[in-house]
């Protein structure tokens, strides 16, 4: 016992004489808080058809010769020939884009030898029809005026925000119907939203109805093309704390 005090004391005097050579012992304790946290996920979604104000037109121009400037001299004349004939249709400037210019020799290929036999040249232009009741009158005018090439046109809705907006609420309040549905069967109670994520579906585009030709002699038939409605569609995913 007699030891074992002493070796007590001694680890005292130890601590002490340190403690005034070296500074205090630090000392510190962490306290970690844990929480768990239950969430519950949900989607919705909603759909608002809205009617496409503009349509977007892709016309092209085709031109060969036997060199590259006959080529290049053709094609020119004729894609300028084409702007103009769309912008006397009431395009603007601004709307009408060079999408393409492209030049390429051709080959003959009957023979063991390549042997070049011409050019090719072609270029593209994108409309963009802002009136869209003109769209069928801007196709003829561009085809009248020299273009060999229709890509296609496809319409859109100018300013989305208005017909966005209203799919968003629709996505919500079918996302939320369905998380209540579902607490109310699991017998959970929903908290407050912790978390919100949405996703545009892409709209749907209506394909172009080409006219059928008059039965009259002679008669040369209009470009119909028929604008539908596009479709926005919103995907909405609500996270709620379960209580």
């Amino acid at each position: 016992m007699k030891n074992i005090g002493g070796a007590v004391v001694l680890f005292f005097i130890a601590l002490f004489a340190y403690t005034k050579l070296a500074g205090p012992i630090p000392f510190t304790v962490n306290s970690v808080t844990t929480t768990k946290t239950d969430t519950f996920s949900v989607s919705g979604e909603g759909k608002v058809s809205a009617a496409p104000d503009i349509a977007v037109v892709s016309v092209g121009v085709q031109a060969q010769g036997a060199t590259v400037k006959i080529a290049q001299d053709a094609l020119n004349k004729n894609i300028n020939a084409v702007s103009a004939a769309v912008k006397a249709a009431g395009v603007g400037a601004k709307d009408i884009q060079t999408s393409g210019y492209n030049i390429n020799p051709m080959y003959d290929y009957s023979i063991s030898s390549q042997r070049i036999t011409g050019y090719q040249a072609s270029s593209n232009l994108t409309i963009k029809v802002r009136a869209i009741e003109k769209a069928n009158a801007v196709i003829d005018a561009a085809t009248q005026a020299g273009a060999n090439q229709v890509g296609g046109i496809s319409f859109d809705v100018d300013d989305k925000t208005k017909a966005q907006n209203e799919a968003r609420q629709k996505a919500v309040a079918d996302a939320k119907s369905k998380a209540e549905n579902a607490a109310k069967i699991a017998g959970f109670t929903l908290g407050k939203i912790i978390n919100y994520s949405e996703d545009f579906g892409g709209a749907v585009r209506p394909i172009p109805m080409m006219a059928k030709a008059d039965a009259g002699l002679g008669a040369s038939p209009e470009t119909a093309v028929e604008p539908g409605s596009n479709e926005i569609t919103v995907t909405v995913t609500l996270s709620y704390q379960i209580q």
